[in-house]
């Protein structure tokens, strides 16, 4: 599949199927100064609203409405979100689904997972040791894979975040993503088709899209930091590669410091619990590595609100 089956009208479409699944978030308008910036306004997409936690959850129900689901049902790797997203898109359906995790992921993600009844197995130190350990799995039982990221209808599903914004704050000049895998930022690159300027924020740690884009194709690149559990796959995906060639205007990296102090800020001023991964995106702003032009309309996705409870009083 090419991205240009990641189409206008595929996304549309598949966002009318997956709507009676899933919240449409909400926007909150705030200003630079809040936060020690200057003034400028911003736009603030609250995704960690989502069921399950997650933007993760839109691609999950994609899967498991658009595809043809076997009996003994599905299997996802992931880092932690999307297998609660899958879990609880299998819940909600009656679908089994055996998830696998790392040890990496954190035990706010993997009670998640639980909670919502899959069968979990926590295996290896990475994404990519749960990935081959799902393939393992798949092989044997004929379970339908659910990929995290490098899967059509996943883009389709991540994509309608896009639609939803886009009706919500049709104005932005500039949207700053968080980028793992590159779901989430290939979808919706794939539906403002450069429209809007795309801006993909990576942790330092895991430079997997710019890696990628300075090798011309997916390649390894570092898998740490603490956003290791939701940003940190070894590549980014194959089928998003070409959307983020064509549609992301470019890509930044920030510490893992800028990610702690983004967490603490959103709380400070907006009482929102992020967890480093959905953080990551403002940690750009703070930490000046990506700078708005005057008047530029930016919009800041706040992606993953899966985290333990963060005293930043100390």
């Amino acid at each position: 599949m090419s991205e240009m089956d990641i189409s206008r009208e595929r996304i549309e479409a598949t966002e009318q199927r997956i709507r009676p699944h899933i919240r449409r978030t909400p926007v909150v308008e705030a200003d630079g100064a809040d936060f020690g910036l200057a003034p400028q306004p911003l736009t603030f997409k609250l995704e960690q609203l989502q069921h399950a936690g997650s933007f993760k959850t839109r691609g999950a129900f994609a899967n498991l409405l658009l595809r043809d689901v076997p009996r003994v049902g599905v299997a996802a790797a992931s880092g932690g979100n999307h297998g609660a997203a899958v879990a609880y898109a299998a819940m909600k359906l009656a679908i089994s689904a055996h998830i696998f995790v790392p040890t990496v992921s954190s035990p706010a993600k993997i009670a998640r997972i639980r909670e919502y009844g899959a069968e979990l197995v926590v295996t290896g130190e990475r994404y990519a040791d749960a990935l081959a350990a799902s393939e393992v799995w798949i092989a044997e039982s004929g379970a339908l894979p659910v990929h995290a990221f490098d899967q059509a209808e996943t883009l389709l599903g991540q994509a309608t975040l896009g639609l939803e914004l886009e009706a919500q704050a049709p104005t932005l000049d500039t949207l700053l993503v968080g980028v793992g895998g590159g779901g989430l930022i290939g979808g919706i690159a794939a539906w403002y088709a450069g429209r809007l300027r795309v801006v993909g924020v990576e942790p330092e740690a895991a430079p997997t899209l710019t890696r990628a884009l300075e090798a011309g194709e997916p390649v390894d690149a570092p898998a740490g930091g603490i956003a290791a559990d939701s940003l940190a796959p070894r590549q980014v995906g194959k089928l998003m590669f070409p959307l983020a060639q064509h549609f992301v205007e470019h890509v930044v990296r920030v510490p893992d410091e800028a990610i702690r102090q983004s967490q603490e800020a959103l709380w400070k001023a907006l009482r929102v619990v992020a967890e480093p991964g959905g953080a990551a995106a403002f940690g750009a702003l703070l930490a000046g590595r990506y700078r708005p032009e005057p008047g530029e309309r930016v919009g800041v996705l706040i992606s993953g609100g899966n985290t333990v409870a963060v005293d930043f009083s100390r």
